[in-house]
């Protein structure tokens, strides 16, 4: 099957607008407080299926209304829920975020019934793993969550996509399952020792990585664009200049429009374009999911920039 299967978290995302991160001991004002739905592996699911991947979402929710509201939501974008389960004890996860005038963000998680995705359940669905093309996980469940699925896969001769976020150490193992990891900055010096500032450096970072078994590396250097390495090419593909007004599910839509786009049959450059594309679409806009765009508004932007 051509089909992406994304395993991860959902999160009901508390965000509030404010005029800079708050210091310790400070209260501000801030403004346009919303409720919207987020969790890495929820945006990153909705990203694929927004952007024309065949989607399935292995996560938990709580048997709460907010969970269930996602749940139905993801099925209105396409995605195939049949392994997004409730949680009878658990609230649904969720998010606290700060966004500055700036456009940048500050997460605080608390993961409730992500927590609760566990290698049993991971487990339950381990042939709707091992049928698919490409795995895609994160880091916003329990690890050996996240190990299990990466052994589940590589013994179906799935490929396994890891973007190590939030940033913490992996253990090799874990690694050497993986085929194309997509790492940024932070998460690339965290994995490798390497501080990762430019070209250069990003290249000494993809080198580790290669030894550790992991052949394909995208390492996203914010306004730099991403550093492409694997046997074939090494390179750094620039991205796309906007304004930028919230970058909550920027990595998200980048790791979610790229799958998207290979499944679909791009080269690499048009892929890492088209996901390019679809990053800086979603910056200019409020929220997480709802800031991420669909496949026409895409490739609208993309004739616009050779345009």
């Amino acid at each position: 099957m051509n089909r992406l299967v994304v395993l991860g978290s959902v999160n009901a995302d508390h965000v509030l607008r404010v005029p800079h991160f708050p210091r310790p001991g400070e209260t501000l004002a801030g403004h346009s407080y919303r409720v919207v739905p987020g969790g890495k592996g929820a945006n990153q699911a909705v990203a694929a299926a927004r952007l024309g991947a065949e989607v399935s979402f292995i996560a938990r929710i709580g048997a709460d209304a907010i969970g269930r509201e996602m749940r139905a939501g993801f099925a209105e974008d396409g995605i195939d829920v049949g392994a997004v389960e409730e949680d009878a004890t658990l609230p649904t996860g969720i998010a606290i975020i700060y966004v500055s005038d700036e456009g940048e963000n500050s997460i605080g998680l608390s993961a409730e019934a992500n927590g609760a995705l566990c290698p049993a359940m991971v487990q339950r669905h381990g042939r709707l793993i091992a049928e698919a093309h490409t795995l895609l996980l994160q880091l916003e469940v329990p690890l050996e969550s996240v190990f299990e699925a990466a052994r589940l896969a590589r013994a179906g001769g799935t490929r396994v996509v890891l973007n190590p976020a939030p940033a913490q150490p992996l253990p090799a193992e874990l690694l050497a399952l993986v085929d194309l990891i997509t790492p940024n900055q932070t998460e690339a010096e965290l994995l490798t020792g390497v501080a990762v500032t430019d070209e250069a450096s990003a290249a000494q970072a993809a080198a580790r990585f290669h030894q550790m078994g992991i052949s394909d590396v995208m390492i996203t250097l914010g306004a730099q664009g991403v550093y492409c390495s694997n046997t074939r090419q090494q390179q750094l593909i620039p991205g796309f200049r906007v304004e930028a007004v919230d970058t909550t599910a920027a990595g998200d839509t980048f790791n979610g429009a790229l799958l998207a786009a290979e499944l679909a049959g791009l080269d690499f450059p048009a892929a890492v374009r088209f996901a390019h594309g679809a990053a800086a679409l979603s910056v200019t806009r409020l929220g997480a999911q709802s800031a991420i765009p669909h496949k026409e508004e895409v490739t609208a932007f993309l004739d616009g920039q050779q345009g």
